[in-house]
């Protein structure tokens, strides 16, 4: 029953991605498409701010659950359109509800094998992360070098509990969140990404990266 189970969310997941893929997801959830429509988007939320907020909700869920392109120009959208304050809490919310999806989806589907298959190694692994996962999780989240949906996989493959991997992610994606948030005010005027990421906010983010290790690191310098 397991194994049909696991075998109808693969087919699912494939079949939604699939879909999603050919209806020209990329294309719609472009930034030169959010910034041709972004009056549209705009008289819309002003019309139905409950219905536009689920909706967008829904999408930015979607998207992060199933690890497509499209969730910075959604959080530069929810900047524009919500502000920067209510903008990154309904981001941080949403990625990290997607994030948690693909991440009970990975331990569902590929936990048991790749135990079975890496049993010592595996154990290892989860012995040396369980008295400070949290950190971790939050130096992960922090430094971009860490693409989104290699986390939420990886994560899934531990032993670590669904609400540290919740909280860590939502706290550890707070900063970028804001950051695309607030940049999305100025929605028409950005051209490329290039316009607010630069090198000195990817080396502040990496070093509270770095921060977050730091009382696990000390710990072990302590007890060496």
């Amino acid at each position: 029953m397991r194994k049909f189970l696991k075998f109808g969310l693969i087919f699912f997941l494939v079949l939604v991605v699939g879909l999603v893929l050919k209806m020209g997801w990329v294309s719609h959830l472009s930034l030169d498409s959010i910034k041709a429509n972004q009056s549209q988007l705009s008289s819309f939320y002003t019309d139905h701010q409950f219905l536009f907020i689920f909706v967008y909700m829904m999408v930015y869920i979607m998207s992060a659950a199933l690890s497509l392109p499209g969730a910075t120009v959604l959080s530069l959208l929810g900047g524009a359109l919500f502000g920067a304050l209510l903008g990154s809490v309904i981001v941080i919310f949403s990625a990290t509800v997607g994030a948690s999806l693909a991440f009970l989806s990975a331990r569902f589907i590929f936990r048991d094998f790749l135990e079975e298959k890496y049993k010592s190694t595996l154990y290892t692994f989860n012995e040396k992360l369980k008295d400070n996962d949290f950190q971790y999780l939050l130096f992960l989240r922090l430094v971009p070098a860490f693409p989104f949906f290699l986390i939420n996989l990886v994560m899934g493959l531990t032993r670590m509990r669904l609400r540290t991997f919740f909280l860590g992610s939502a706290i550890g994606m707070f900063p970028g969140s804001f950051v695309f948030c607030n940049a999305g005010k100025q929605l028409s005027s950005i051209s490329s990404f290039n316009d607010f990421v630069s090198v000195q906010l990817l080396i502040a983010f990496s070093l509270l990266g770095c921060l977050a290790l730091a009382p696990s690191v000390y710990t072990k310098l302590k007890s060496k």
